[in-house]
């Protein structure tokens, strides 16, 4: 490493030592409490991570806890705070380790890469934080950081914006304390290089900053290229007998695998009649739905699809995708 590199892994490992972030209660050597939290923060801020992580480990308070358990039970518990793959690859991760690893994550990186829903910036978490290997991170506040100290020109999602961020990371990447660095990275993201009113003046590592010397911060990460959101028209069905309704498993392949939801059909049936939509955004298309109402006077009519019956006053901790979720709780 270079001086200039060396310099700024040691001003965030003293600042990361004196004001960085302290008793997230994942904040341990334990390989399971740190990959799950890696895994629920993907594309989650932290607060409303610690309320999830903690629901889990009373669950599934070790690795072989979570092995054994049901999809059912462990989509249960994800409910609510979505991008559901990442459920179903942690239960076929803990699996894994299980039953072929004896109950022990890898310690390189490279070997937790070849895990169910561990990728590059995980992996790199994990092994920095509970082995010392000296592996970069890449996660959203880290992308910030250094797409701002840069000045990247190109969208921070870009193939060619992570190519050089990874560069980047692994450069800058010391042999000593890499945990404490790689928490610094987070913790700087988050607390100080922020998305909005970045406070620069804080920052232990501004004189490295390309945007802060030119006065461009605001100006970075450069936002990801615009497309065209598809909309997505589905047709759902309230199957309901009195107080209760139909949910069938989502099994096919697609964002709700594994979850619980309303039957879905082609058209509106003739004697459904219409019980309100919803809208919602998911990451690469936007749904609408239009659901209609069937009251059921036989539930072992032929014409019922196959599911469950639940109660509209207690389906809270049922496996339930938030947007349905959220359409029952009109329907009470």
């Amino acid at each position: 490493m270079t001086k200039r590199e060396t310099d700024i892994a040691s001003r965030l490992v003293a600042w990361q030592l004196e004001f960085g972030r302290r008793g997230l209660p994942w904040m341990t050597a334990d390989p399971y409490r740190r990959w799950l939290s890696e895994v629920m923060l993907q594309q989650t801020q932290v607060s409303v991570v610690v309320e999830y992580f903690e629901r889990f480990l009373k669950a599934f308070p070790t690795l072989e806890d979570l092995s054994a358990a049901d999809e059912d039970s462990v989509m249960r518990l994800w409910a609510g705070l979505g991008y559901y793959s990442r459920a179903r690859n942690l239960h076929a991760c803990a699996r894994m380790v299980v039953q072929e690893q004896g109950g022990q994550f890898p310690r390189r990186a490279e070997d937790l890469m070849k895990l169910p829903g561990i990728g590059r910036s995980t992996a790199g978490a994990i092994a920095s934080f509970c082995f010392g290997e000296p592996s970069p991170i890449l996660d959203g506040n880290v992308k910030r950081v250094f797409a701002r100290m840069l000045c990247l020109e190109q969208p921070i999602d870009s193939t060619a914006a992570q190519k050089i961020l990874w560069a980047h990371a692994q450069k800058l990447m010391p042999r000593e304390q890499p945990g404490v660095y790689n928490q610094a990275l987070m913790d700087l993201g988050a607390m100080i290089c922020t998305k909005s009113a970045p406070q620069c003046e804080r920052c232990p590592v501004r004189a490295f900053c390309k945007a802060f010397d030119k006065g461009l911060v605001d100006r970075y990460p450069l936002p990801k290229e615009k497309r065209k959101m598809p909309l997505v028209e589905r047709v759902m069905l309230l199957y309901r007998s009195g107080e209760e309704v139909l949910l069938v498993h989502r099994a096919q392949k697609g964002v709700w695998q594994g979850l619980w939801s309303l039957p879905e059909a082609e058209a509106m049936p003739a004697e459904a009649v219409a019980a309100g939509d919803f809208s919602h955004r998911f990451t690469h298309y936007a749904l609408h739905a239009r659901v209609y109402r069937i009251d059921v006077r036989n539930r072992n009519a032929s014409d019922i699809p196959a599911g469950k019956w639940i109660s509209l006053r207690s389906f809270e901790e049922e496996a339930i995708p938030t947007p349905i979720r959220r359409f029952l709780q009109t329907q009470r």
